[in-house]
Formats: C-alpha cells, sequence, structure tokens
C-alpha cells in the first residue's frame, strides 16, 4: 500500500503527511465540484432542456472553476505553493509551452 505513497512523495517531493493532505485537497475539490453541479445547472436550464451541447458547454467551463477551488483547498489546507505550481505546470504543458517549472 505504501509503495504509491512512497512514489506521489518522490515525484512531488514532499513528507508522506503532505502527499496525505494533497490527496484530501484533491478530492474535496471533486466532492464540492460535484455537489455544486446541479444547483448550479439548474439555474440555467431545467434538466429537459439540457442536450449535448450544454454538457459540452458545462465542461469547459468547469474546468477554470475547478481549478479556482483546487487553489481554495489548498490555500486552506495550508498547501497553496504546491498547488500554485501544480496548477502553472498544468497550464504550460496545456499551451505547449515545453519549459514547465
Amino acid at each position: 500500500m505504501t509503495g504509491w505513497i512512497d512514489r506521489l512523495k518522490q515525484k512531488w517531493g514532499v513528507t508522506t503527511t503532505k502527499v496525505i493532505i494533497i490527496l484530501v485537497v484533491f478530492a474535496c475539490t471533486g466532492f464540492t465540484v460535484m455537489f455544486l453541479k446541479e444547483p448550479l445547472l439548474s439555474l440555467v436550464a431545467p434538466v429537459e432542456e439540457r442536450n449535448w451541447v450544454f454538457s459540452l458547454v458545462y465542461y469547459l467551463l468547469i474546468f477554470p472553476i475547478y481549478n479556482l477551488i483546487l487553489l481554495a483547498y489548498g490555500f486552506l489546507f495550508g498547501q497553496f505553493r504546491f498547488f500554485w505550481a501544480f496548477e502553472k505546470r498544468m497550464f504550460s504543458r496545456l499551451v505547449g509551452n515545453k519549459k514547465s517549472t
């Protein structure tokens, strides 16, 4: 069981405790987005009027919201620097910048 934790420790350059905190932050972010989805979508359109285009637009718009929530939870759990660096690496990879910091 600890093999994957050791790999994450090495990959991220953090302690075991920080690996657990980071995983908790990812979990909290996912649950928050999951719980916010339906109430937010209900404000825009009823379930009957949603189609595949609506879903596509939702997933495109939820991406930046997810990242903001991730940074917020990272701050609350004392791991903002890790998640800020994580976000910068992710966005640099998305835009095709080969140099990731």
